[in-house]
C-alpha cells in the first residue's frame, strides 16, 4: 500500500500525483506544489484473472513523509482508501 495515505503532504505531492496519475484516478490537487525528498515508487505488475495484467504504482518510501494518519480519507471523506 502507498505510504501517501497516511502523509501530511499528500494532496500537495507531486509524486503521489504522479501515482494518481498511472492509477487513472481523480487527483487530490490538479497543481501540487510540494517536492519530495527521494520518494521510492514500487512498481508491481499483477497477474489477473483471464490472463490481463495490471501495474500498480506505490511510494513506499519518501524522506519527506510526515505521518498524518488517516489523511487521504479525510479528504476524500465518502471514497475507498486506494490500497
Amino acid at each position: 500500500m502507498c505510504i501517501c495515505v497516511d502523509c501530511k503532504w499528500v494532496d500537495r505531492c507531486k509524486a503521489y500525483h504522479t501515482v494518481e496519475k498511472q492509477h487513472g484516478v481523480k487527483h487530490l490537487n490538479l497543481r501540487p506544489d510540494f517536492d519530495p525528498k527521494e520518494p521510492i515508487i514500487h512498481v508491481s505488475l499483477l497477474e489477473e484473472e483471464k490472463g490481463n495484467t495490471s501495474i500498480e504504482w506505490d511510494v513506499q518510501a519518501c524522506q519527506s513523509f510526515s505521518l498524518d494518519d488517516g489523511r487521504w480519507l479525510r479528504l476524500r471523506p465518502n471514497e475507498k482508501v486506494p490500497r
